[in-house]
Order: structure tokens, then sequence, then C-alpha cells
């Protein structure tokens, strides 16, 4: 019996790497074809298309030349223009083609991410509803607090949130900023989905906090369901992995306007991220590489259907907003370049421009085996 359940554990943990690396795979490559649609469009020539990057797996060339590859490495892909490196003297070479032109390809990438993410957020909303935070058990230890009783003032357990503070609710890091700066004992008003003898009903609640709302970054949840008195969902080890959730159902209309919204307040979350990490608010231990990001996409993506298309959805937003910074051997880099030789009327030295792509991507390389490495300690 032990040997059976050892092996459903080893299998179910292989199925959910396989997941992780399904949604990595397919995100990339939904970006790199971004860039082949486009480069298509405006004529540039295509030297390869590839699926993965490594020893290749499988070739086909067509017969204008371009070739078609499935490599090893499941972590990547390119699509690799004429000249894209360097001088061509192709007619149809990427650096021979306009600046606006290079720039709506190198954008197409970001936006075909953009745009798979929020089909696969519809498909979740239409489907199954949109998640919320559900309080899955309230503290209840005091029966007063500041002299008034907390009967009247507390969320009930199975109560979903939809609202707080009149602010709708989408991502943990809304709930966080409605609360942020308020003490302990403050009185909250949220808009609940509660359970009543009829089945749901959409109510306001004046809930009192159990705790100051004090957070030292957005990764503070802790602290988040300490003053609300929510408990935090348990592995079977244990540990805390998150808050319990629950899925809400709404008319065609606003669940369209939802998708639209909450794939917004997924790219707005990456630039509060990146914020404090600048002001250090956020250290680099929050942060994850390569093998952090398969470990919690498979986590999430194996617990259902809904899940697996959410996280995927979230992958690609991030893909596509962290691909348009403006940082060295990103699109968005590539993308001031050209914006400046447009500018100027002459490029920059295409030389000095290839040396710090190539330093920036040696230091990004750096900082997402430095990000796993701190996960370990």
């Amino acid at each position: 019996m032990e040997q059976e359940l050892l092996a459903a554990n080893v299998f179910g943990a292989i199925g959910a790497v396989l997941l992780a690396l399904l949604i990595l795979l397919g995100m990339i490559t939904v970006h790199e074809f971004g860039h082949y649609l486009a480069g298509k469009f405006f004529r540039f020539k295509i030297n390869e298309f590839s699926i993965g990057f490594g020893p290749a797996l499988f070739k086909k060339r067509k017969k204008d030349g371009e070739l078609f590859s499935v490599r090893a490495i499941p972590l990547g892909g390119y699509c690799a223009f004429e000249g894209e490196e360097g001088a061509a003297v192709h007619p149809c070479a990427f650096y021979k083609k306009k600046p606006w032109q290079r720039i709506l390809v190198l954008v197409a990438g970001a936006l075909m991410n953009y745009l798979l993410a929020l089909v696969l957020l519809l498909v979740s909303f239409f489907g199954f509803g949109q998640l919320f935070v559900m309080a899955q058990r309230v503290d209840g230890a005091e029966t007063t607090q500041g002299g008034i009783p907390l009967a009247g003032f507390s969320l009930a357990d199975g109560d979903i949130l939809l609202a707080c503070e009149g602010r709708e609710l989408y991502l943990t890091a809304d709930l966080m900023e409605a609360l942020a700066g308020k003490k302990e004992g403050d009185l909250v008003t949220f808009t609940v989905s509660r359970r009543t003898e009829e089945g749901r009903a959409t109510v306001p609640v004046r809930v009192m906090l159990r705790a100051d709302a004090a957070f030292a970054d957005l990764t503070d949840t802790a602290a988040l369901w300490r003053a609300l008195g929510i408990a935090a969902a348990q592995t079977e080890g244990g540990a805390v992995y998150a808050v319990a959730s629950a899925p809400v159902r709404f008319g065609f209309f606003e669940t369209f306007g939802r998708g639209v919204a909450y794939s917004f307040r997924i790219g707005g979350s990456i630039f509060k991220v990146l914020g404090q990490l600048l002001t250090g608010d956020l250290g680099l231990s929050a942060f994850g590489g390569p093998i952090t990001t398969i470990r919690v996409t498979s986590q999430v993506a194996s617990r259902g259907v809904q899940q697996f298309l959410e996280i995927a959805a979230y992958i690609g937003v991030n893909l596509a907003v962290f691909n348009l910074l403006p940082v060295p051997a990103l699109d968005g880099s590539k993308i001031v370049f050209t914006l400046i030789e447009w500018i100027r009327g002459k490029p920059v030295n295409r030389r000095a421009e290839a040396i710090i792509h190539a330093v920036g991507f040696v230091l990004l390389l750096g900082f997402a085996v430095l990000a796993d490495l701190l996960q370990l300690f």
C-alpha cells in the first residue's frame, strides 16, 4: 500500500511539472509566433522558427528557405530574423526594414501573450466564474473588542469577499491596498456573498479588524489574514500555501468586463512589485527563477482546470509586461534603440547595441539563478 501511495505521489508530481512546462512552453511559443506573424506581414526574411532550444529533435525546411524546428529543451524558443544579430545584405533583413515596422514586430510577441492570457481568463470566468477570497474560518476567540461585541462586526465562515471599502477585488493586492494603514479595531465595509437559507445573497458587512493592517510588502499576506481573522488553507504537510477561494458567476457583459479588468490588474501588480524591489521594500528572496516558477506553477495548475487556466493567464500577462520593460536583451530595450534610431535618423552603433544586449542577457540569467538560490535558504 505504501509503495502504491509513493508511486501515485511520484507520478502526480511528474504530471504537475509537465503541466507547468506545458504552460511555459506554450506561452513562449505564442510569444515567438507573434513576432513571426508580424514579420511575415511586413515581409521580413525569417531564417528559423523554433519551439524549444538546444539540440534539434525535428527539422523541416520550407520552399522559401524558412526552417521550422522542435528542440530538446522545452524552456524557450525563438523566431530568427535574417540580419537580426548584425549586418546583412538581404533587402528584407531585420535592420533593412523601417523602424516603425521593426517596433511593431517587437511588440507583437507581448501582444500575443496578452491576447492569449485574456482568452484564458475569459474561458475561466465564463466556464467557472471569477475566483474570490473566501473566509475559511473567522477568529472568534474574543467576544468583544474595545467594548463592542464582535458578533455584528465579523465575517461569517464561507463569506466570499467581493469588494472592500468600495474597491472591486480581483487580486490579494487589491484587498491589501483597501486596508493599508487601518488599525486594529477599525470598522471596514465589505460586500460579500453570504450563505443564506435560500442560497447565497450579496450583502454589505461591517468588519472590525483583529490586528493592524500593516503590511511589510505585497507578499505579507499573513498580516492580512490576521487582520481579517481568516485562516489560511493548509497542505497535507501543514505548510500554509493559500487562503481559501470560491468562484462567483456574473452576467455576460459584466463577466467580459471583469476578465479585461483582471488582466490589467495583473499587469499593474507587476509594476507594483518592481517598484517595491527598487525601493528596497521587497527583497530578492520574494522572487524566483525558472525552477521556482516551474515549482509554483505546477502546484497551482494541478489543483484543477480553473487554476490551470488562471496561472497560465497570469504567466502570459507577466511575460508580456516583462518583455516590454526597457531592460537590455528584452524586446523593450530593442524598441528603445529602434525609437532612438527613428528619432535621430540613424542607428546607434550596432556593435555597441549588441554588447549591451549581451551583457543584459548575462545579468538577467544571473538574476534568475540568484533568485532560485535564495529560495533554498
